[in-house]
């Protein structure tokens, strides 16, 4: 998967939420770490909910966006990233 200029800055500044050291220090690292952990990218919250109910991923009542493997964009597209 191919990630856009918006994804890999939208990863790369907020990669602590999910992990307690940066993994990437520039875009070119982080296209690399998306594309080794073949990370999503959703076109909309109810995508990101189909994508954790088909995965069988039991968040115990919590919403999929509050996950710390999900990313918000900010332009209605939201990455998940499984590491």
């Amino acid at each position: 998967m191919s990630y856009d200029d918006k994804v890999i800055r939208c990863f790369l500044t907020g990669q602590m939420q999910l992990f307690p050291e940066p993994v990437a220090s520039d875009e070119e690292e982080a296209a690399c770490f998306l594309e080794e952990v073949d990370a999503k990218v959703a076109a909309s919250a109810a995508e990101v909910r189909k994508y954790f109910k088909d995965e069988g991923v039991d968040l115990e009542g919590e919403d999929p966006l509050s996950q710390s493997e999900v990313f918000d964009i900010g332009d209605g597209r939201y990455l998940i990233v499984e590491a």
